[in-house]
């Protein structure tokens, strides 16, 4: 694989990790893996979050394929009021 994926970071979460955007070149195309292997980059599993692919909200245990030029953001949750 070695396709390239946009993350983009939101909030919180890009403060801590001082990083709005990156490309990446994917080892998988599994985006469990990919998740996985930005947990480790960032130590993203002590933030709450929302992921979303291309736009649309996802959750983490779909078995989702990532291909060339996806879109990752990786957001806080939100707030009502």
């Amino acid at each position: 694989m070695n396709d390239m994926i946009t993350i983009k970071y939101f909030g919180e979460i890009a403060e801590a990790i001082n990083c709005k955007e990156e490309q990446i070149a994917a080892k998988s195309d599994n985006l469990s893996e990919l998740i996985e292997e930005l947990n480790e980059k960032y130590n993203l599993k002590r933030f709450p979050m929302i992921i979303a692919l291309n736009q649309n909200r996802i959750e983490l245990n779909d078995d989702i394929t990532i291909k060339n030029n996806d879109e990752l953001a990786i957001l806080p949750p939100f707030a009502g009021g």
